[in-house]
């Protein structure tokens, strides 16, 4: 009888805890599983077939970039990374170096008319999601059709 109130008890103060947790690390639990994670300006090297972006051009694809929209997460096979890293018709993608946390992240950025490709490469994970953003798809064009 005893251990069944020391359990009810316990169970209590969890479920007090669990639920009033601060803002500041429901945050950060929740920033742990984003897919779609931020990129700051500061620690981002962005290149398009070898040239990097400087400047104002930069700051907005940046913000552009962590703006949109994310639509869907795509699912890769085992042994099928390469067909997402270098898509046939996925033309010059838009490459941005950045960190997450102590892990260096390379994000390879395929624009097309209706959608945004996103493949993210870090130690040996790959992971592909599809955004959207109008401004991004029309400004990363320009780019690419400027540099090639």
């Amino acid at each position: 009888m005893t251990w069944a109130i020391v359990m009810l008890i316990l169970m209590s103060l969890v479920k007090i805890v669990l639920t009033c947790l601060p803002t500041g690390v429901i945050e950060w639990l929740l920033s742990k599983f984003e897919v779609h994670a931020k990129v700051n300006n500061e620690d981002a090297v962005l290149s398009v077939n070898g040239k990097r972006l400087e400047g104002e051009e930069k700051r907005n694809m940046i913000d552009q970039f962590n703006e949109a929209v994310f639509l869907e997460k795509y699912y890769i096979y085992p042994g099928d990374e390469e067909r997402y890293l270098y898509p046939e018709n996925g033309g010059t993608p838009l490459v941005i170096d950045t960190k997450k946390g102590k892990k260096d992240v390379k994000l390879f950025v395929y624009s097309y008319d209706d959608h945004i490709d996103v493949v993210k490469q870090y130690k040996k994970k790959v992971i592909a999601y599809r955004l959207l953003s109008e401004s991004m798809q029309k400004q990363s064009l320009s780019v690419t059709g400027s540099l090639a």
